[in-house]
Protein backbone atom coordinates (compact mmCIF):
# COMPACT_ATOMS: atom_id res chain seq x y z
CA UNK A 1 0.00 0.00 0.00
CA UNK A 2 1.48 3.00 -0.92
CA UNK A 3 0.68 6.52 1.35
CA UNK A 4 0.93 10.33 0.53
CA UNK A 5 3.67 12.40 1.76
CA UNK A 6 2.77 15.34 3.48
CA UNK A 7 4.21 17.76 6.17
CA UNK A 8 4.68 16.60 9.38
CA UNK A 9 4.10 18.71 12.36
CA UNK A 10 7.14 17.66 14.73
CA UNK A 11 6.31 17.02 18.70
CA UNK A 12 8.10 19.58 20.33
CA UNK A 13 9.45 18.44 23.74
CA UNK A 14 9.81 20.43 26.76
CA UNK A 15 13.48 20.70 28.19
CA UNK A 16 12.66 18.18 30.89
CA UNK A 17 10.43 15.29 30.96
CA UNK A 18 9.12 13.98 34.18
CA UNK A 19 9.19 10.68 35.50
CA UNK A 20 5.90 9.22 36.78
CA UNK A 21 5.46 6.97 39.24
CA UNK A 22 4.97 3.45 38.62
CA UNK A 23 1.16 2.53 38.89
CA UNK A 24 0.65 -0.36 40.97
CA UNK A 25 -1.73 -2.02 38.63
CA UNK A 26 -1.85 -1.51 34.72
CA UNK A 27 -5.83 -0.80 35.30
CA UNK A 28 -4.80 2.31 37.44
CA UNK A 29 -2.21 4.41 35.09
CA UNK A 30 -4.31 7.87 34.42
CA UNK A 31 -5.24 9.78 31.75
CA UNK A 32 -1.58 10.16 30.28
CA UNK A 33 -0.64 14.27 30.95
CA UNK A 34 -0.64 16.40 27.93
CA UNK A 35 -0.28 19.88 27.56
CA UNK A 36 -0.10 22.94 24.58
CA UNK A 37 -1.46 23.34 21.33
CA UNK A 38 -2.34 19.89 19.62
CA UNK A 39 -2.51 21.79 16.23
CA UNK A 40 1.35 21.57 16.33
CA UNK A 41 1.80 18.54 18.11
CA UNK A 42 3.35 20.06 21.44
CA UNK A 43 2.96 18.29 24.38
CA UNK A 44 4.98 16.80 27.39
CA UNK A 45 4.61 13.18 28.77
CA UNK A 46 4.79 11.55 32.15
CA UNK A 47 7.59 9.13 31.15
CA UNK A 48 7.84 5.89 33.85
CA UNK A 49 11.99 4.99 34.21
CA UNK A 50 12.92 2.35 32.15
CA UNK A 51 15.00 -0.22 33.88
CA UNK A 52 18.24 -1.01 32.85
CA UNK A 53 19.79 -4.79 32.70
CA UNK A 54 22.51 -5.30 34.76
CA UNK A 55 24.30 -8.32 33.21
CA UNK A 56 24.28 -10.20 29.84
CA UNK A 57 20.33 -12.12 29.48
CA UNK A 58 21.72 -13.91 26.57
CA UNK A 59 23.16 -17.69 27.23
CA UNK A 60 24.73 -19.42 24.81
CA UNK A 61 22.89 -21.79 21.89
CA UNK A 62 19.74 -19.26 22.67
CA UNK A 63 16.81 -20.00 20.00
CA UNK A 64 15.56 -16.34 19.86
CA UNK A 65 12.26 -15.50 18.74
CA UNK A 66 11.89 -12.42 17.33
CA UNK A 67 7.52 -11.30 17.80
CA UNK A 68 5.68 -8.11 17.11
CA UNK A 69 3.02 -6.75 14.41
CA UNK A 70 3.83 -5.18 10.45
CA UNK A 71 6.86 -3.30 11.82
CA UNK A 72 8.16 -6.55 12.81
CA UNK A 73 7.27 -8.05 9.33
CA UNK A 74 9.51 -5.89 7.67
CA UNK A 75 12.35 -7.52 8.66
CA UNK A 76 14.74 -5.07 8.93
CA UNK A 77 15.41 -4.66 12.77
CA UNK A 78 14.71 -8.28 13.20
CA UNK A 79 17.62 -8.97 10.97
CA UNK A 80 20.07 -6.54 12.30
CA UNK A 81 19.83 -8.11 15.53
CA UNK A 82 19.88 -11.98 13.97
CA UNK A 83 23.07 -10.64 11.92
CA UNK A 84 24.53 -8.32 14.85
CA UNK A 85 24.03 -11.69 17.42
CA UNK A 86 25.33 -13.74 14.21
CA UNK A 87 28.57 -11.93 13.33
CA UNK A 88 29.35 -10.32 16.59
CA UNK A 89 28.78 -12.56 19.31
CA UNK A 90 29.10 -16.10 17.57
CA UNK A 91 30.97 -17.43 20.43
CA UNK A 92 27.25 -17.28 22.00
CA UNK A 93 26.06 -19.48 18.71
CA UNK A 94 22.50 -18.07 19.13
CA UNK A 95 19.79 -18.79 16.16
CA UNK A 96 16.69 -16.70 15.56
CA UNK A 97 13.65 -16.30 13.71
CA UNK A 98 10.87 -14.08 13.27
CA UNK A 99 7.28 -14.00 13.59
CA UNK A 100 6.16 -10.48 12.49
CA UNK A 101 2.75 -10.19 11.15
CA UNK A 102 1.14 -7.23 10.03
CA UNK A 103 -1.73 -5.11 11.57
CA UNK A 104 -1.28 -7.91 14.72
CA UNK A 105 -1.86 -6.48 18.63
CA UNK A 106 -1.13 -8.52 21.34
CA UNK A 107 -4.13 -10.54 21.51
CA UNK A 108 -3.47 -11.99 18.04
CA UNK A 109 -0.07 -12.64 18.65
CA UNK A 110 -1.67 -14.87 21.45
CA UNK A 111 -3.79 -16.32 19.59
CA UNK A 112 -1.44 -18.14 17.08
CA UNK A 113 1.41 -17.97 19.57
CA UNK A 114 1.14 -21.57 20.38
CA UNK A 115 1.09 -23.46 17.00
CA UNK A 116 3.42 -20.55 15.74
CA UNK A 117 5.96 -20.10 17.63
CA UNK A 118 6.27 -22.31 20.70
CA UNK A 119 6.24 -25.51 18.15
CA UNK A 120 10.20 -24.35 18.17
CA UNK A 121 10.78 -24.04 21.65
CA UNK A 122 12.14 -20.56 21.57
CA UNK A 123 14.48 -20.06 24.78
CA UNK A 124 14.52 -16.30 24.58
CA UNK A 125 11.62 -13.99 22.64
CA UNK A 126 11.52 -10.57 21.73
CA UNK A 127 8.11 -8.75 21.71
CA UNK A 128 7.68 -5.24 20.08
CA UNK A 129 3.66 -4.77 20.64
CA UNK A 130 1.32 -1.38 21.15
CA UNK A 131 1.31 0.36 18.16
CA UNK A 132 -2.06 -1.08 16.24
CA UNK A 133 -2.80 -1.73 20.22
CA UNK A 134 -3.46 1.95 20.86
CA UNK A 135 -5.55 1.90 18.34
CA UNK A 136 -4.52 5.38 16.55
CA UNK A 137 -6.85 7.10 18.64
CA UNK A 138 -6.28 8.93 22.05
CA UNK A 139 -5.85 6.71 25.60
CA UNK A 140 -8.64 4.98 27.47
CA UNK A 141 -8.46 2.95 30.54
CA UNK A 142 -10.40 0.35 28.96
CA UNK A 143 -8.34 -0.01 26.23
CA UNK A 144 -5.34 -0.14 28.00
CA UNK A 145 -6.62 -2.82 30.48
CA UNK A 146 -7.50 -4.72 27.87
CA UNK A 147 -3.93 -4.31 26.17
CA UNK A 148 -2.02 -5.13 29.64
CA UNK A 149 -4.25 -7.88 29.80
CA UNK A 150 -3.33 -9.60 26.56
CA UNK A 151 0.68 -8.20 26.87
CA UNK A 152 0.78 -10.25 30.08
CA UNK A 153 -0.86 -13.47 28.75
CA UNK A 154 1.57 -13.24 25.79
CA UNK A 155 4.34 -13.33 28.86
CA UNK A 156 3.31 -16.06 30.82
CA UNK A 157 2.63 -17.71 28.11
CA UNK A 158 6.24 -18.08 26.58
CA UNK A 159 7.52 -18.34 30.38
CA UNK A 160 5.48 -21.06 30.80
CA UNK A 161 7.24 -22.50 27.56
CA UNK A 162 10.40 -21.87 29.04
CA UNK A 163 11.37 -18.94 27.22
CA UNK A 164 12.64 -15.76 28.55
CA UNK A 165 11.24 -12.65 27.49
CA UNK A 166 12.53 -9.14 26.64
CA UNK A 167 9.70 -7.07 26.42
CA UNK A 168 9.41 -4.21 23.91
CA UNK A 169 7.66 -1.15 24.21
CA UNK A 170 5.95 0.61 21.07
CA UNK A 171 7.53 2.80 19.01
CA UNK A 172 6.34 6.63 18.37
CA UNK A 173 4.67 8.10 15.90
CA UNK A 174 5.91 11.18 13.27
CA UNK A 175 2.35 11.72 12.28
CA UNK A 176 -1.33 11.07 12.07
CA UNK A 177 -1.25 8.26 9.77
CA UNK A 178 -3.40 8.58 6.51
CA UNK A 179 -4.85 5.34 6.87
CA UNK A 180 -6.67 6.51 9.95
CA UNK A 181 -9.06 8.66 7.85
CA UNK A 182 -9.51 11.08 10.58
CA UNK A 183 -8.46 14.52 12.25
CA UNK A 184 -10.10 13.55 15.33
CA UNK A 185 -6.53 12.87 16.87
CA UNK A 186 -3.52 15.07 17.15
CA UNK A 187 0.24 13.80 16.77
CA UNK A 188 0.40 14.60 20.59
CA UNK A 189 -2.94 12.84 21.45
CA UNK A 190 -1.21 9.30 20.04
CA UNK A 191 2.15 9.79 21.05
CA UNK A 192 0.69 10.60 24.48
CA UNK A 193 -0.91 6.98 24.56
CA UNK A 194 1.24 4.99 22.99
CA UNK A 195 3.86 6.74 26.15
CA UNK A 196 1.32 5.15 28.73
CA UNK A 197 1.62 2.34 27.68
CA UNK A 198 4.70 2.09 27.38
CA UNK A 199 4.68 3.22 31.32
CA UNK A 200 2.21 -0.40 31.57
CA UNK A 201 4.90 -2.34 29.60
CA UNK A 202 7.63 -1.27 32.41
CA UNK A 203 4.93 -2.49 35.04
CA UNK A 204 4.51 -5.51 33.25
CA UNK A 205 7.87 -6.44 32.83
CA UNK A 206 8.81 -5.76 36.55
CA UNK A 207 5.74 -7.82 37.60
CA UNK A 208 6.53 -11.25 35.72
CA UNK A 209 10.31 -10.31 36.24
CA UNK A 210 11.43 -10.33 32.19
CA UNK A 211 13.59 -7.72 30.47
CA UNK A 212 12.52 -4.75 28.94
CA UNK A 213 13.22 -2.89 26.01
CA UNK A 214 11.96 0.98 25.70
CA UNK A 215 11.47 1.71 21.61
CA UNK A 216 9.61 4.76 22.38
CA UNK A 217 11.50 7.09 24.08
CA UNK A 218 14.69 6.58 21.98
CA UNK A 219 12.63 6.92 18.49
CA UNK A 220 11.16 9.86 19.97
CA UNK A 221 14.25 11.98 20.95
CA UNK A 222 16.50 10.13 17.50
CA UNK A 223 13.50 11.65 15.56
CA UNK A 224 13.74 15.36 16.97
CA UNK A 225 17.61 15.12 16.71
CA UNK A 226 17.23 13.69 13.43
CA UNK A 227 15.15 16.74 12.07
CA UNK A 228 17.42 19.26 14.11
CA UNK A 229 20.70 17.81 12.32
CA UNK A 230 19.14 16.21 9.10
CA UNK A 231 16.45 18.61 8.33
CA UNK A 232 12.44 18.38 8.98
CA UNK A 233 12.23 15.44 5.62
CA UNK A 234 13.77 13.07 7.96
CA UNK A 235 11.54 10.65 9.46
CA UNK A 236 12.75 8.45 11.89
CA UNK A 237 9.30 6.55 12.39
CA UNK A 238 8.95 6.28 8.67
CA UNK A 239 7.42 8.67 6.15
CA UNK A 240 3.77 7.17 6.64
CA UNK A 241 4.41 8.32 10.65
CA UNK A 242 4.34 4.22 11.81
CA UNK A 243 6.79 2.08 9.28
CA UNK A 244 10.69 3.07 10.03
CA UNK A 245 12.90 2.86 7.43
CA UNK A 246 16.46 1.67 7.99
CA UNK A 247 17.31 4.86 10.45
CA UNK A 248 14.43 3.50 13.00
CA UNK A 249 14.89 0.26 12.40
CA UNK A 250 18.66 0.88 13.59
CA UNK A 251 17.37 2.88 16.58
CA UNK A 252 14.62 0.05 17.54
CA UNK A 253 17.23 -3.07 17.11
CA UNK A 254 19.70 -1.06 19.08
CA UNK A 255 17.12 -0.76 22.42
CA UNK A 256 16.86 -4.87 22.02
CA UNK A 257 20.15 -5.46 22.02
CA UNK A 258 20.84 -3.05 24.99
CA UNK A 259 18.15 -4.47 26.31
CA UNK A 260 20.07 -7.93 25.69
CA UNK A 261 23.31 -6.89 27.94
CA UNK A 262 25.50 -6.75 25.69
CA UNK A 263 29.15 -5.89 25.96
CA UNK A 264 30.06 -2.63 24.21
CA UNK A 265 33.28 -3.74 23.09
CA UNK A 266 33.43 -6.73 20.65
CA UNK A 267 37.62 -5.46 19.93
CA UNK A 268 40.22 -4.27 21.44
CA UNK A 269 43.55 -4.46 19.89
CA UNK A 270 46.20 -3.24 21.66
CA UNK A 271 50.03 -1.73 20.28
CA UNK A 272 53.27 -0.81 21.31
CA UNK A 273 55.27 0.69 18.27
CA UNK A 274 58.60 1.01 20.92
CA UNK A 275 58.61 -2.58 21.84
CA UNK A 276 57.25 -4.46 18.82
CA UNK A 277 54.56 -6.04 20.65
CA UNK A 278 50.78 -6.42 19.71
CA UNK A 279 47.50 -8.05 21.77
CA UNK A 280 44.12 -8.53 21.34
CA UNK A 281 40.89 -9.53 23.27
CA UNK A 282 39.43 -13.17 23.01
CA UNK A 283 37.69 -13.86 19.70
CA UNK A 284 41.22 -11.77 18.09
CA UNK A 285 44.50 -13.57 17.73
CA UNK A 286 47.40 -11.75 16.65
CA UNK A 287 49.12 -13.60 14.22
CA UNK A 288 52.62 -11.26 13.16
CA UNK A 289 53.72 -7.93 14.09
CA UNK A 290 56.36 -5.82 12.31
CA UNK A 291 57.20 -2.40 13.02
CA UNK A 292 53.79 -1.16 13.19
CA UNK A 293 52.09 -3.65 10.43
CA UNK A 294 49.96 -5.79 12.40
CA UNK A 295 48.40 -9.07 10.88
CA UNK A 296 45.22 -10.32 12.79
CA UNK A 297 42.80 -13.71 12.48
CA UNK A 298 39.25 -12.81 13.77
CA UNK A 299 36.34 -14.55 14.98
CA UNK A 300 34.05 -11.63 15.85
CA UNK A 301 32.91 -9.15 13.41
CA UNK A 302 32.17 -5.37 13.96
CA UNK A 303 28.74 -4.35 12.64
CA UNK A 304 29.29 -2.64 9.36
CA UNK A 305 27.23 0.37 8.58
CA UNK A 306 26.97 1.87 5.56
CA UNK A 307 25.17 4.73 3.73
CA UNK A 308 24.65 8.42 4.07
CA UNK A 309 24.96 10.05 7.13
CA UNK A 310 21.60 12.23 6.40
CA UNK A 311 19.39 10.16 5.22
CA UNK A 312 16.58 8.19 6.77
CA UNK A 313 17.40 4.99 4.77
CA UNK A 314 20.44 4.72 6.04
CA UNK A 315 21.28 2.64 8.60
CA UNK A 316 25.10 4.47 9.24
CA UNK A 317 22.94 7.39 9.74
CA UNK A 318 20.49 6.00 12.55
CA UNK A 319 24.01 5.05 14.12
CA UNK A 320 24.64 9.44 14.62
CA UNK A 321 21.60 9.21 16.22
CA UNK A 322 21.85 6.65 19.38
CA UNK A 323 25.21 5.88 21.07
CA UNK A 324 25.06 2.49 18.92
CA UNK A 325 29.17 2.53 18.32
CA UNK A 326 29.64 3.46 21.84
CA UNK A 327 27.38 0.65 23.52
CA UNK A 328 27.61 -1.80 20.71
CA UNK A 329 30.11 -1.65 17.91
CA UNK A 330 33.28 -0.79 19.84
CA UNK A 331 36.22 -2.17 17.50
CA UNK A 332 39.19 -0.42 19.48
CA UNK A 333 42.83 -0.26 18.45
CA UNK A 334 45.02 1.68 21.01
CA UNK A 335 48.39 2.36 20.21
CA UNK A 336 51.65 3.51 22.60
CA UNK A 337 55.04 3.94 21.94
CA UNK A 338 54.84 6.25 19.22
CA UNK A 339 57.23 9.03 18.80
CA UNK A 340 55.85 10.72 15.34
CA UNK A 341 53.45 13.84 16.41
CA UNK A 342 50.86 11.93 13.67
CA UNK A 343 50.35 8.62 12.30
CA UNK A 344 48.38 7.13 9.16
CA UNK A 345 46.58 3.92 9.92
CA UNK A 346 45.78 1.80 7.46
CA UNK A 347 42.95 -0.78 7.43
CA UNK A 348 42.30 -2.73 4.43
CA UNK A 349 41.92 -0.60 1.07
CA UNK A 350 41.30 2.82 3.26
CA UNK A 351 43.56 5.08 5.36
CA UNK A 352 42.61 8.01 8.43
CA UNK A 353 45.21 10.49 9.79
CA UNK A 354 45.09 10.36 13.57
CA UNK A 355 47.67 11.98 16.38
CA UNK A 356 49.81 9.98 18.86
CA UNK A 357 46.99 10.77 21.66
CA UNK A 358 44.25 9.93 19.58
CA UNK A 359 45.71 6.66 19.14
CA UNK A 360 47.04 6.81 23.13
CA UNK A 361 43.53 7.29 23.93
CA UNK A 362 41.95 4.79 21.31
CA UNK A 363 40.53 4.91 18.29
CA UNK A 364 37.15 2.84 17.15
CA UNK A 365 38.15 0.98 13.66
CA UNK A 366 34.66 0.17 13.45
CA UNK A 367 32.96 4.29 13.12
CA UNK A 368 36.19 5.21 11.46
CA UNK A 369 36.14 2.76 8.59
CA UNK A 370 32.74 2.40 6.88
CA UNK A 371 34.24 0.04 4.22
CA UNK A 372 36.79 -2.28 5.77
CA UNK A 373 38.12 -5.92 5.46
CA UNK A 374 35.15 -7.18 7.09
CA UNK A 375 32.85 -5.40 4.85
CA UNK A 376 32.23 -8.49 1.97
CA UNK A 377 31.77 -11.60 4.62
CA UNK A 378 30.08 -9.05 6.65
CA UNK A 379 27.72 -8.73 3.65
CA UNK A 380 27.50 -12.73 2.82
CA UNK A 381 26.11 -13.16 6.07
CA UNK A 382 23.49 -10.64 6.20
CA UNK A 383 22.20 -11.50 3.01
CA UNK A 384 21.98 -15.06 4.10
CA UNK A 385 19.97 -14.09 7.64
CA UNK A 386 17.78 -11.60 5.60
CA UNK A 387 16.78 -15.04 2.71
CA UNK A 388 16.28 -16.76 6.03
CA UNK A 389 14.01 -14.34 7.44
CA UNK A 390 12.26 -13.75 4.36
CA UNK A 391 11.35 -17.58 3.70
CA UNK A 392 10.12 -17.68 7.47
CA UNK A 393 7.34 -14.89 6.69
CA UNK A 394 6.26 -17.32 4.15
CA UNK A 395 6.26 -20.07 6.05
CA UNK A 396 4.06 -18.92 9.40
CA UNK A 397 2.17 -16.47 7.59
CA UNK A 398 0.83 -18.64 4.48
CA UNK A 399 1.65 -22.66 5.15
CA UNK A 400 0.85 -22.51 8.73
CA UNK A 401 -2.64 -20.70 8.25
CA UNK A 402 -3.23 -22.58 5.28
CA UNK A 403 -5.98 -25.80 4.54
CA UNK A 404 -3.34 -28.01 4.42
CA UNK A 405 -1.71 -27.17 7.79
CA UNK A 406 -5.31 -27.37 9.20
CA UNK A 407 -5.19 -31.41 8.03
CA UNK A 408 -1.86 -32.32 8.88
CA UNK A 409 0.09 -29.52 10.58
CA UNK A 410 3.20 -31.59 11.72
CA UNK A 411 3.51 -32.50 7.87
CA UNK A 412 3.60 -29.23 6.91
CA UNK A 413 5.95 -27.92 9.36
CA UNK A 414 8.32 -30.96 8.50
CA UNK A 415 7.71 -29.82 4.37
CA UNK A 416 8.31 -26.40 5.23
CA UNK A 417 11.48 -26.88 7.56
CA UNK A 418 13.40 -28.81 5.16
CA UNK A 419 13.27 -25.24 3.18
CA UNK A 420 14.18 -23.57 5.82
CA UNK A 421 17.26 -25.49 7.13
CA UNK A 422 19.31 -25.07 4.44
CA UNK A 423 18.88 -21.53 5.00
CA UNK A 424 19.39 -21.62 8.32
CA UNK A 425 22.97 -23.66 7.27
CA UNK A 426 24.16 -21.08 5.10
CA UNK A 427 24.08 -18.43 7.65
CA UNK A 428 25.94 -20.92 9.63
CA UNK A 429 28.46 -21.38 6.79
CA UNK A 430 29.36 -18.27 6.00
CA UNK A 431 30.83 -17.51 9.94
CA UNK A 432 34.40 -17.41 9.26
CA UNK A 433 37.25 -16.20 10.10
CA UNK A 434 38.59 -12.99 8.52
CA UNK A 435 42.44 -12.15 8.25
CA UNK A 436 43.14 -8.23 8.38
CA UNK A 437 45.77 -6.30 8.46
CA UNK A 438 46.56 -2.78 10.61
CA UNK A 439 49.31 -0.90 9.32
CA UNK A 440 50.83 2.06 11.82
CA UNK A 441 53.09 3.96 10.02
CA UNK A 442 54.29 8.22 10.98
CA UNK A 443 52.95 10.81 8.66
CA UNK A 444 55.05 12.41 6.34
Amino acid sequence: MKFTRSAIAWLVLTASFLCAEVPTSPLDIPQPHQSGSADHGAGEFHLAQAPIPQSLILKKGDRLAIIGDSITEQKMYSRIIETYLTACTPELEITARQFGWSGETAEGFLRRMESDCLRFAPTIATLCYGMNDHRYRTYTTENAEWYARNYRDVVRGLKSAGARVILGSPGCVGKVPTWTNSDTYSLAQLNANLATLRNVDIQIAQEEGVGFADVFWPMLKADKLAREKYGNDYAVPGKDGVHPDWSGQLVMAYSFLKAMGLPSRLANIRVNLRKNTASASPGHEILSQDNGLITIRSQKYPFCLTGPLDKDNSMRSGATLVPFFEDLNQFRLVVRGGTAATYTVTWGEKSRLYTSDQLLQGINLAEDFEINPFSEPFKAIDEAVAAKQNYETRQIKQMFHSQEFQADPDAVVALTEKVRTPLAEKIASRIQPVEHQIRIQPAN
